[in-house]
């Protein structure tokens, strides 16, 4: 009798086992989820920089810049992707975002360097990503020093190079220009996504509704008074955020208020209609919340360069990055809030987002009419 209850225990445990291994949910929580997040923070979580784009405005010509030049673009750093003839072309380069950094050379650089001792380059970086602007100036520091002994500076006490340093945007290396916005996008897409996502999924859990779609009211007249809460307290929220990022953290608003709050307005719609997916693929409170979790926070905090820099990021992930909606509202408020750029050089992140609405708008009401025939 004593040896029937360990062959009992043994049974019961085995059958659990057995249940597990049938679930393909619970399965790809206990091995999937694990693997995932190894390998993307094995790929994402890193101080260092590769492939940068950066812009060469080289006011010399001579053999001497254009051999650091190359130098630059050998190290496995930088990409010289962007020549510029004049000064006035630096700042549009930088908003834009096809350069992260900048390097001038002055005229006569050869000569100053080998005759005079004293060359001077300018190293120009956007430092509204402070973390990256940092690296890449010291990347660039440091090959430049490098360059100066290669070439015969060994011999001085003082490298003949003169490299000036200016953080456009943001010259006090504030971290707060990086993580408040990154902490509005991350706050807003919860909110609004998950708790969307849980309200509609609680109501077909419960089996209200049912009751509710055979109400007068129309199927969107329900969904959108279940939403439009959520959106009014998203909204409320993306106001609080930007008033304490102003007043407390001293972030700048040097674009439109207009136009940021109308791409923040559009983020928490795109928000919205990415939780009522969410709902129509739920059958569960727990699976929608575990959709919005898994599925909405860790690739909000790691791939939409909130924390790490997408440009650092193998290319594969890269092309994940970009269909994080995060990413691409991240992008416009801070080239609104931090570079005072207007629409002409957000149109296309709020192109992005508004396509995305429609998509996932678009998915939800197929679902939902399938869930209704």
């Amino acid at each position: 009798m004593n040896n029937s209850k360990p062959n009992k225990f043994w049974g019961f445990a085995l059958k659990e086992f057995r249940h597990i291994f049938r679930d393909k949910r619970t399965l790809l929580i206990i091995f999937g989820m694990p693997i995932a997040e190894l390998l993307i923070f094995g790929y994402v979580v890193t101080n260092e920089i590769k492939d940068a784009n950066i812009a060469i405005l080289d006011k010399s010509g001579d053999y001497l810049s254009q051999k650091l030049t190359s130098k630059l673009a050998s190290s496995g750093y930088f990409i010289p992707t962007t020549y510029l003839y004049s000064e006035n072309e630096i700042e549009p380069v930088l908003r834009s975002g096809k350069a992260k950094m900048v390097v001038v050379y002055e005229p006569n650089f050869a000569e100053k360097f080998f005759r005079e001792k004293n060359a001077a380059i300018q190293i120009i970086t956007d430092a509204s990503e402070p973390n990256t602007a940092s690296l890449l100036a010291n990347y660039a520091g440091s090959i430049i020093n490098s360059f100066a002994s290669e070439n015969g500076a060994n011999e001085l006490r003082s490298s003949p190079i003169d490299i000036r340093v200016r953080m456009l945007y943001n010259s006090e290396l504030k971290s707060v220009f990086m993580f408040v916005p990154g902490t509005m996008a991350l706050i807003l897409m919860l909110l609004t996504a998950m708790m969307t996502a849980i309200s509609i999924a609680r109501e077909k859990e419960l089996g209200t509704m049912e009751v509710l779609l055979v109400s007068p009211l129309k199927p969107s007249h329900i969904v959108l008074g279940k939403v439009l809460p959520y959106v009014g307290l998203a909204f409320i929220n993306a106001l609080v955020i930007l008033f304490l990022g102003y007043t407390v953290f001293d972030l700048p608003m040097r674009g439109s208020l207009a136009l940021l709050l109308l791409v923040s307005f559009v983020f928490i719609i795109l928000a919205l209609s990415l939780g009522i997916f969410i709902s129509t693929v739920s059958k569960t409170q727990q699976v929608a919340m575990f959709f919005s979790m898994i599925g909405l926070m860790l690739p909000t905090m790691l791939l939409s360069g909130f924390i790490f820099p997408i440009e650092n990021m193998p290319l594969v992930l890269q092309w994940l990055s970009a269909l994080m909606p995060p990413r691409w509202f991240i992008s416009a408020i801070k080239t609104i809030m931090i570079k005072g750029e207007g629409i002409a050089y957000v149109w296309k992140e709020m192109l992005i987002m508004i396509g995305m609405i429609v998509f996932f708008l678009t998915l939800s009401i197929k679902k939902f009419k399938v869930r209704l025939s």
